[in-house]
């Protein structure tokens, strides 16, 4: 697996400017969908980059099967576009909320080594701030940011 920086690189090379797709997975006990991938520290909302060819609300639903063996039961609801800039410069993350969804089993991989459902006040101390941000916009009403992080 690349490491991040020589990632970005690449993809920056390749795409020019880069979209990626997050979604905010709330279950019926109003907890969090997050993942904690294998190649950075922390957790995060799942999602990933868009492919040519696909949409970001297809990017978001192949993610989080990719991901978290998750299925939506309804259309994404759309969030917001956010710039990356801080970590990225010229890539955005286009955030969607799912509350209706059905869950497989999740199986550990190289990429996602745990997929798990956290309360608001239980979220990890390692949360990304960007994920961290999203959540609390959708699930406490904060004021939306133009910035992913």
């Amino acid at each position: 697996m690349f490491p991040t920086r020589l990632f970005q690189l690449y993809c920056r090379l390749t795409r020019g400017k880069t979209l990626g797709a997050r979604v905010v997975v709330i279950d019926g006990a109003n907890r969090v969908l997050l993942v904690r991938p294998g190649y950075v520290k922390g957790w995060s909302l799942p999602g990933g980059g868009v492919d040519r060819g696909e949409t970001l609300r297809e990017a978001a639903v192949r993610e989080l099967f990719e991901e978290a063996n998750v299925e939506p039961l309804e259309e994404l609801t759309f969030h917001g576009i956010f710039a990356n800039d801080r970590l990225f410069p010229g890539d955005h993350v286009g955030c969607f909320v799912l509350r209706k969804y059905k869950q497989g089993d999740f199986k550990p991989t190289h990429e996602i080594r745990e997929a798990r459902f956290f309360a608001l006040h239980e979220l990890p101390p390692d949360t990304k701030p960007g994920s961290h941000a999203r959540i609390m916009e959708v699930m406490k009403g904060v004021a939306i940011s133009e910035h992913w992080a």
